[in-house]
């Protein structure tokens, strides 16, 4: 893998996403218990980040509660103000979804991070096989062997839950990346490496890829409120444990309001096209199957409901998030949704409220 400047890579990055209207990961090597996708910490000063992404410390110590920001850009945007109303309702307090003085001071009795760090760009993860240019058809996605990242600053954002432009700003416009190189990070919760019981279909790659732990709380219930733009997931005791900012579909494919149960997780899926199930897509194209990866158009989880057709399942464009429309579905980040893919088993009860 040859060493190239951060900024290069995000504007080549932003190129690539204008022709690929398609929201449609290459395998990496597999992981071994020395986990070679362990980011290390590295040497070196770590100023502190710039004022534009001054709401940075609040989305890391959401994110590590299990308040879920989305994507960690430091910025004062509705996913935040989401997060802050979860935090806020599993902690009585007013549902605001402002940083106002009660939240902070709740929000001031967790654990205190940096909020930054400068880690090790490990060599298994930067020489990962990327696809600079995704074609937009179906039909040529399909001759791919995955929908992986394009390149390693996209690779890198989606294992810090954060965008290309923020790593831009966390570091200098020629910062150099590649194997052995070191970047500053936000400061996501560490996770410990793979199981060996996540190796099929590459999942303990996937979570290390994506700096998720495979362990996570079981819930028995999810909520979606499609208005308020949020899923919940509730404990056995009915104790708010996490939230997600989500998408929820649109005036064509509307949500199915009701209540639903999960039928079942698949993990690295395969994505069965068909046109005829998309009301913006001619029935005159042809059926494909798309390979996994993160740049699939349910990215690396499909978490299926009694609904048919419909499900819970990341997406290869986090920003989006909570900001365009579905197809009725329900959207996540990848990272939310390997997160969520752990916490749910068949059975797990589902309503759709507006």
């Amino acid at each position: 893998m040859k060493n190239y400047a951060l900024l290069a890579l995000v504007c080549a990055l932003a190129a690539c996403q204008q022709n690929d209207e398609n929201r449609d990961r290459a395998a990496p090597p597999a992981a071994t218990e020395t986990n070679p996708f362990e980011f290390t910490e590295a040497s070196g000063d770590i100023p502190a980040p710039p004022a534009s992404l001054e709401m940075m410390p609040v989305q890391i110590a959401l994110s590590r509660l299990g308040f879920s920001p989305g994507v960690i850009d430091g910025k004062q945007g509705d996913s935040l103000k989401i997060a802050l109303r979860g935090f806020q309702a599993a902690n009585n307090l007013e549902e605001t979804g402002k940083f106002d003085a009660e939240t902070k001071a709740a929000l001031g009795r967790a654990p205190s991070v940096p909020v930054t760090r400068r880690v090790i760009i490990p060599a298994s993860f930067a020489q990962q096989q990327f696809f600079p240019d995704l074609p937009k058809d179906a039909a040529d996605q399909a001759k791919l062997p995955a929908l992986g990242y394009r390149n390693l600053v996209e690779a890198l954002a989606e294992r810090f839950h954060t965008t290309p432009e923020t790593l831009v700003a966390l570091n200098s416009s020629d910062t150099s990346i590649g194997a052995g190189k070191s970047i500053i990070v936000p400061n996501i919760a560490d996770v410990m490496p793979p199981r060996a019981e996540d190796k099929v279909r590459g999942w303990d790659v996937t979570l290390a890829m994506l700096g998720v732990a495979a362990e996570q709380p079981e819930v028995v219930r999810l909520v979606v409120d499609k208005s308020a733009g949020w899923l919940r997931a509730f404990g056995e005791d009915d104790r708010l444990i996490a939230q997600f900012p989500v998408t929820t579909g649109s005036e064509k494919d509307p949500l199915p309001l009701g209540n639903w149960t999960v039928k079942g997780v698949a993990r690295n899926p395969d994505f069965h096209y068909n046109p005829e199930l998309f009301w913006d897509v001619s029935d005159n194209k042809e059926k494909q199957i798309l390979k996994p990866g993160p740049n699939s158009p349910v990215g690396v989880v499909w978490i299926d409901l009694s609904k048919p057709h419909y499900g819970v399942h990341g997406t290869s464009e986090p920003a989006t998030i909570g900001r365009v429309q579905s197809h009725g579905c329900v959207r996540l980040t990848n990272w939310d949704a390997a997160k969520l893919a752990g916490m749910v088993k068949p059975g797990v009860k589902v309503e759709f409220v507006a």
